[in-house]
């Protein structure tokens, strides 16, 4: 079958992955009216192209944080993705490094950040934090992360407790016996304890991070103006407007509809970028065009680890790059 479209690649994800799998990665909270606005909110904007622009030469390079990526689309960190492919997170590095873009690695990642690290040398990473109640387990996370040359930090803040998922539930999800939180492994001896995270997390633990690590701080989960300034006055050096793929809070804004209050309230003083929806190149330039630096993919990344690990991944961001560039041009 031609993969031509991402939707491919999800129908593909869709009938091969196991059903609890598929129902981990697909699923939202509550009635997935979040999940499922991030998307119809794209088809919403409509562009106003312009004509008779000379586009035979286009350059989609972009940097963020002062790196260089191929085109402005990265990689969201998810988490467990040996559940999409058997060589997991692994994968997704080699996959990021080939198409030089940003692959932000999970807390909850099926492989060491050191196995992540080892298997694509030189490529642009970013390391996501959630903080536990063990801070001393989040602490040596974020050194080993600045050891091992990840470039920048980002900090979940929309997760102080997991949102309720409907199927998971019912599932009872849990992962299967040979695979492990890996990064956390020392720190809970038998597998990540229920309510772990630290709930009492608060802007002051920004100042907290910063004293641990000189890599630029980025916040994940910012969704309001008033959250956006707040982000800005504590020093973090770049913002995800994410609602986590509408898996937290139900019935919260679009990811693509709260950017452009986020970039209106920020004034060009911190970079951002949005996650959640983006299933097509012209998505990335809408994104673009309401003042995102760049987007992050979430489950589109899984969908291609699904079909061919690292070469299938790769297969879904050459199509966005394709995309993308097409889109560009055809607006002018």
């Amino acid at each position: 079958m031609a993969m031509v479209c991402l939707s491919d690649f999800e129908d593909y994800a869709k009938k091969y992955l196991p059903k609890i799998a598929w129902d981990y990665f697909a699923a939202g909270a509550d009635d997935c009216t979040t999940r499922d606005e991030n998307i119809l909110a794209f088809k919403r904007i409509r562009f106003r192209p312009r004509m008779l622009r000379d586009v035979s030469v286009m350059d989609i390079r972009t940097k963020i944080l002062g790196s260089e990526i191929s085109f402005p689309v990265g990689i969201a960190p998810t988490g467990f993705h040996q559940l999409a492919w058997p060589d997991g997170e692994k994968s997704t590095a080699r996959a990021a490094r080939a198409m030089n873009t940003c692959y932000i690695a999970s807390t909850y990642s099926t492989c060491t950040l050191e196995e992540i690290s080892a298997a694509a040398p030189g490529g642009l990473r970013w390391f996501q934090l959630y903080i536990h109640r063990n801070r001393a387990a989040s602490q040596q996370l974020v050194r080993r992360a600045e050891a091992l040359g990840f470039r920048g930090l980002v900090l979940t803040a929309d997760l102080p407790y997991t949102g309720k998922r409907r199927d998971d539930v019912r599932n009872g999800f849990r992962l299967p016996p040979h695979m492990k939180v890996k990064n956390l492994e020392q720190a809970f001896e038998y597998g990540l304890p229920p309510n772990s995270l630290d709930p009492s997390v608060t802007w002051n633990d920004i100042y907290w991070l910063r004293s641990l690590t000189r890599l630029p701080i980025i916040i994940k989960g910012i969704l309001t103006r008033e959250d956006a300034e707040l982000a800005v006055r504590h020093g973090v050096q770049g913002i995800i407007v994410s609602n986590h793929g509408g898996r937290q809070l139900d019935e919260g804004p679009a990811t693509i509809d709260a950017l452009v209050e986020v970039v209106e309230a920020v004034r060009g003083r911190v970079e951002v970028y949005v996650d959640g929806g983006i299933r097509k190149g012209s998505d990335v330039l809408k994104a673009l065009a309401l003042g995102a630096k760049c987007v992050f993919i979430g489950r589109p990344a899984l969908w291609g680890l699904a079909y061919k690990g690292e070469e299938g991944l790769q297969d879904v961001l050459r199509i966005l790059q394709d995309e993308f560039r097409l889109s560009m041009a055809l607006a002018g």
